[in-house]
């Protein structure tokens, strides 16, 4: 059986007088999918989280969430929640109120999850009757989360989720997403750090000036990248220069205090077995840009010539 479809987005147009913030956007995220959603200032990544919470409605295009066709704003279907630019938070109530005023909101009807149970699941129990006007950057994310958590949706929208958390905040929200993509909930999260979609993701698009520069699996990105950067420490690093020189599809880029090498991955694979056979232990390996990143910049960049010719 197919995975149902949180998302169906087909030739999605969006336009503020002039300016075409859209321009054709295809999306497709089902179920239980964790799918990032990134690309430069001004590529769209707002407007389109805007568009799938129902806060605007497309000038043309077709948008379907949860399997339910939206025409007009404010009617997207129960199950979606999340906030873009940041949550939304009364400074001069505790963490407690907030949760209880939007729950409140929503009128009459009692909350899928208790207040206490999403305060717990984003680690801010101990801070819940403290004023939110005293709380961080990534304490107010988080209290976004549990508010968003609060409905127990079935298609979660998130604006830049680990700004201004710590490295033990980001894990405690990871662990969250992750339960939840493996319980059948849908996840859009949008971010600017790369490290955050590569850990989470396992499908992602990119956007450039309103349109889909990418849109597939992480893996599909890494494949086709024809050349990546890779820094190399060994026991030996003169050998392994050595090595590296002479190895086909492998080309130097820095030999001065760490060996830097350009190349695919079946060159580098190639590279790292001729290393064991020269008896040179490899004791670090990684990418100096990562797939992601490398092909976010390619991408983004062409995209942006390619709209700068049509204009």
């Amino acid at each position: 059986m197919d995975t149902p479809l949180a998302v169906r987005a087909r030739g999605i147009r969006q336009c503020f007088g002039d300016v075409v913030a859209l321009d054709g956007v295809e999306l497709t995220v089902p179920a239980g999918q964790l799918h990032g959603l990134v690309g430069p200032n001004g590529a769209g990544k707002t407007t389109l989280l805007g568009l799938l919470l129902g806060l605007a409605v497309a000038d043309s295009g077709a948008l379907e969430i949860l399997g339910t066709p939206v025409g007009r704003a404010l009617a997207v279907p129960e199950g979606v929640a999340g906030f873009v630019d940041g949550p939304g938070l009364y400074p001069s109530l505790t963490a407690r109120q907030n949760l209880a005023a939007l729950a409140a909101l929503r009128g009459g009807r009692a909350p899928a999850l208790g207040i206490d149970d999403v305060l717990d699941q984003v680690g801010l129990t101990e801070v819940a009757d403290d004023r939110t006007r005293g709380f961080s950057l990534g304490m107010r994310q988080r209290l976004g989360l549990a508010a968003a958590l609060l409905t127990k949706p079935r298609l979660l929208i998130l604006d830049e989720p680990s700004n201004g958390l710590d490295p033990a905040g980001k894990q405690h929200v990871y662990g969250v997403l992750t339960r939840l993509a493996a319980e059948g909930t849908a996840v859009i999260l949008s971010s600017h750090r790369m490290d955050d979609v590569e850990a989470l993701c396992s499908e992602v698009t990119i956007l450039s000036t309103g349109r889909v520069a990418f849109s597939g699996p992480l893996a599909k990105l890494a494949n086709e990248n024809d050349e990546l950067g890779y820094r190399i420490i060994t026991s030996d690093p003169g050998a392994a220069r050595t090595v590296a020189g002479e190895t086909a599809g492998v080309r130097i880029v820095d030999e001065h205090d760490v060996l830097v090498v350009a190349a695919a991955v079946p060159a580098l694979d190639v590279l790292v077995k001729r290393l064991v056979q020269a008896d040179i232990a490899v004791r670090e390996l990684a990418p100096v840009v990562s797939p992601l990143e490398a092909a976010f910049l390619a991408l983004t960049e062409q995209t942006s010539i390619d709209a700068e010719t049509d204009r």
